[in-house]
């Protein structure tokens, strides 16, 4: 039997892309061959992202163009699956007709079924409810280079922030056992992983749904302990959930990269409360003081909305004027969605799409200065850095990125003397620096001990 050819579109966050291996991984290697070329594909699967209003039309547009390969190429049947059909089955049904089958985001073991029922001409949608939590015996085909890799702890949220659409699509907290996602690490470092990022809609609540004595800082004791694992990466995580001890831990572990990506979304106590954040500004500002005095070399990731509902010039101000206090290392900025079916969608005072626009470009135009000041000083210290390939630019220049750097959303950086292999961690100089990325040398080409680096080089 000839094998159908299978190629998948992944959008969105990392979240998604481990969707999209468990799916692939679902489907038998003696009946399907996955191939990168959608051109070369009989299948084509487009795994969506609906969470703002950007990735809405990006997933509808990227559709379009796949939608393409049905008419002058080989494939003969489009899958649409993820986030986009869990929210909008009955109306994709009627305006993508070149779709051949809905999925939604907790329906990846039921792949095969439905293709097969698809063969016998049964049902274009097949959305289920977002139940479907992965564990460390389901089939995975990893996607990202050898040596890094994301791993689900969790899945769903039980946080019902105002502006997001997240519950709705992929449920409730469920959270993986602590054994579970050991084994699973422990299999991929096997595979040659060196690099381990720890994802959920919120990693701090990991076990609170649980009654097993699962917790984040005790899954991380046991990740600590697998020895070939080099780099633990904490992403997502809700500021009321960073305890001391979770803090302490980062500090004290030297696989836990000091990086935490700590989403606030805003500075200004009204707005948080409207946004139902569980935190206030003192809360914040608390929390940076702790991270920062427990861990002065933390590198802290956030994000922030701008134009909520009813957010005023002065409140943007305040916002602002926290950026440029320079707290953070690392900042990304939405502008603000609305989504229906979020309780911020009926607020009154929606902001102009020119204000939020604005808004978002001064805060990117702060947060750029105050990162290129933070690189600046990194200029002449040693730094551990995973090698990944060569420059896009040029083969001159190898590439990496720094334990500072999570893949994909930081920047990078260039190595101008030295050599090593895609996958080795080195010892870097920083000769240099702009505003997202950096430049070093090479000085040690065997694996340095983290403790050993984290200095200025005299």
């Amino acid at each position: 039997m000839n094998k159908q050819k299978v190629s998948l579109v992944s959008l969105g966050c990392p979240k998604n892309l481990v969707d999209a291996e468990v799916m692939l991984g679902h489907l038998p290697a003696d009946r399907f061959e996955i191939v990168t070329d959608e051109a070369q594909a009989d299948i084509i699967i487009v795994n969506t992202c609906s969470f703002i209003k950007e990735a809405k039309e990006e997933s509808v547009e990227t559709i379009l163009e796949v939608a393409d390969y049905k008419e002058k190429g080989r494939c003969r049947t489009l899958i649409v699956t993820g986030c986009l059909p869990q929210r909008y089955r009955e109306e994709l049904a009627e305006e993508l007709p070149e779709v051949d089958l809905f999925m939604g985001t907790g329906d990846a073991p039921r792949i095969v079924e439905l293709l097969d029922a698809l063969g016998q001409g049964i049902s274009r949608q097949a959305v289920g409810m977002p139940e479907f939590l992965y564990d460390h015996d389901t089939p995975r085909v990893k996607s990202s280079p050898f040596y890094t890799t994301y791993v689900k702890i969790a899945e769903g949220c039980a946080n019902h922030c105002s502006y997001c659409i997240i519950p709705q699509l992929r449920g409730t907290l469920r959270s993986r056992s602590v054994e579970s996602i050991v084994s699973e690490v422990r299999r991929l470092v096997g595979e040659g992983v060196r690099e381990v990022n720890l994802i959920a809609q919120d990693i701090t609540a990991y076990g609170a749904d649980r009654s097993d004595g699962a917790r984040l800082e005790v899954l991380l004791r046991e990740l600590v302990q697998i020895e070939d694992l080099r780099w633990i990466r904490l992403l997502y995580a809700y500021p009321d959930g960073v305890s001391d001890e979770l803090i302490d831990l980062i500090a004290s572990e030297e696989k836990i990269c000091n990086y935490l990506d700590l989403p606030l979304q805003h500075i200004d106590d009204q707005l948080l409360a409207m946004m139902n954040r569980r935190v206030d500004s003192a809360a914040v500002r608390a929390l940076l003081e702790r991270i920062r005095s427990r861990i002065p070399d933390m590198t802290l990731r956030t994000s922030f909305i701008v134009g909520f509902p009813g957010e005023t010039d002065a409140q943007f101000s305040r916002l602002l004027d926290f950026v440029n206090e320079g707290h953070f290392e690392r900042v990304g900025v939405f502008r603000y969605s609305r989504e229906e079916g979020t309780a911020a969608a009926t607020l009154p005072d929606q902001i102009a799409e020119r204000v939020k626009k604005s808004r978002y470009q001064k805060l990117m135009k702060a947060q750029s200065r105050v990162s290129f000041r933070k690189n600046r000083t990194l200029v002449g210290r040693i730094e551990p850095v995973l090698v990944e390939g060569y420059s896009e630019e040029t083969e001159l220049l190898l590439r990496g990125r720094s334990a500072r750097q999570a893949p994909d959303i930081d920047g990078m950086v260039y190595i101008t003397a030295g050599q090593a292999e895609v996958g080795d961690i080195v010892a870097l100089r920083i000769t240099d620096s702009s505003e997202y990325d950096l430049i070093g040398e090479i000085v040690e080409e065997q694996e340095p001990e983290l403790g050993s680096l984290n200095q200025v080089d005299e």
